[in-house]
């Protein structure tokens, strides 16, 4: 489940007092608008969309008004917009009238599980915004941090030196950001994000960070965040008919995550961890049908159903299977890859052979093993395939298979059916 807007955001971040800007729901009335631009100049009117949906300032979705009837306009513009990002389609319900929070200073902060380190990592700059994607890697810090002692303040007082952030923003953030690992750690989330933090000019030449824009993400099988009250209708509107299935496996050990991402994609990606699948999903694109997380140790039988539901939905119309995911702790590698390979070899049994390119980064207990039932598989089926190890880079691995789907795209794939003898 995922969260965007302050509207929620707003609400969830006074569980640990964290400072927000002054937001008012799509209930508000003419008074009370007329009186928050009052208190702040000029307000901001954003569209209310269920789950994660990105880019809206660059899609104009977003409007600013100094006086009530041009907040009003905005509102009717923005009450119903539609948005497509990712190919994915969303429909407003409702806006928000938030006060413009003066400020010379944006910061970017996200705090989410990192597979590489094993650790929760904060990521912060203090040039947030809606570009944050295309900075340069000195401008960011990434910092992993102990769970067991949580985020301090000498973390982000680190991070902000190692980016040469300007001195005056360092107090403030040092006070206010570890509150966010409270809230973090303490009800179920994945992923915390405020992007900007505007740094607001107070009495005596201070600063206060105040939370412009929220985006979280829950674990829904942690049971932590049903404390929070939320409604049961917040969550990103009508799973599809995959997600439904997939969604129906969440009795038992092991997770399984799915969002469909683009329903004509070339590459299916099976993926093993939080981080992972950021970092796939991210680098894939359009490329990805789904995003996915099957990590925690998933048993035999429950893989074996989750492989089965994803090769009926997407094998046929991808160029590449992807199984990737950091060097697991307690994932039984061989239990895993022999899931994937006997519901892979069921599939073909069933369905019939098709051309594929399988590509896999795994490590973790059980390796050597698992691989080499997988490889016995993909050699029986008359695939072809590359394997690495946990000594790979991710990202390469991920280069790879894009490379791999480039390749199936430009005649690979007739090399493939020709070699399988598919008539």
């Amino acid at each position: 489940m995922q969260i965007t807007g302050m509207y929620w955001g707003s609400k969830l971040l006074k569980y640990v007092d964290y400072p927000t800007s002054e937001v008012l729901g799509p209930e508000a009335s003419g008074d009370q608008i007329k009186e928050l631009i009052g208190r702040w100049g000029a307000v901001f009117v954003k569209p209310m969309f269920k789950g994660g949906v990105g880019k809206k300032g660059q899609a104009g979705l977003l409007g600013r008004a100094r006086n009530l009837a041009t907040a009003m306009k905005e509102k009717e513009r923005l009450y119903f917009a539609e948005h497509v990002h990712n190919n994915v389609r969303a429909k407003a319900e409702g806006v928000t009238f938030e006060g413009a929070v003066p400020a010379e200073h944006e910061i970017y902060f996200s705090l989410t599980d990192s597979t590489r380190y094993r650790a929760p990592v904060i990521t912060i700059t203090h040039q947030g915004g809606m570009e944050i994607e295309e900075l340069p890697p000195e401008r960011i810090a990434c910092i992993p941090f102990d769970p067991l002692t949580g985020l301090k303040g000498f973390v982000v007082s680190n991070a902000l030196r190692k980016i040469d952030a300007p001195q005056e923003l360092v107090s403030p953030l040092v006070q206010n950001l570890p509150k966010l690992w409270g809230l973090y750690h303490n009800y179920g989330m994945t992923t915390l994000e405020l992007n900007p933090i505007r740094m607001m000019p107070v009495e005596k030449g201070r600063l206060a960070p105040l939370a412009c824009d929220f985006k979280c993400a829950f674990d829904e099988d942690d049971p932590n965040w049903k404390r929070l009250g939320l409604p049961s209708d917040l969550d990103a509107s009508g799973y599809s008919d995959f997600e439904q299935e997939v969604n129906e496996l969440r009795t038992y050990q092991g997770q399984s995550d799915v969002f469909v991402i683009n329903e004509r994609g070339t590459i299916t990606a099976m993926t093993f961890g939080g981080g992972a699948n950021a970092l796939v999903t991210e680098q894939l694109g359009n490329a990805a049908t789904i995003s996915s997380d099957f990590g925690g140790n998933p048993p035999y039988e429950k893989m074996l159903a989750i492989a089965r539901i994803v090769y009926k939905y997407w094998l046929a119309q991808s160029n590449v299977l992807f199984i990737i995911g950091g060097k697991a702790n307690n994932t039984d590698i061989y239990e895993t890859f022999r899931a994937m390979a006997d519901a892979l070899r069921d599939h073909f049994h069933n369905f019939g052979p098709q051309p594929l390119y399988v590509v896999v980064g795994r490590g973790g207990p059980n390796l050597i093993r698992g691989m080499g039932y997988l490889r016995d598989t993909l050699d029986g089926l008359g695939l072809p395939y590359q394997m690495f190890g946990y000594d790979s880079a991710m990202s390469e691995v991920v280069n790879f298979a894009q490379a791999a789907d480039e390749w199936m795209q430009a005649g690979g794939r007739e090399k493939v059916t020709s070699k399988m003898g598919i008539g």
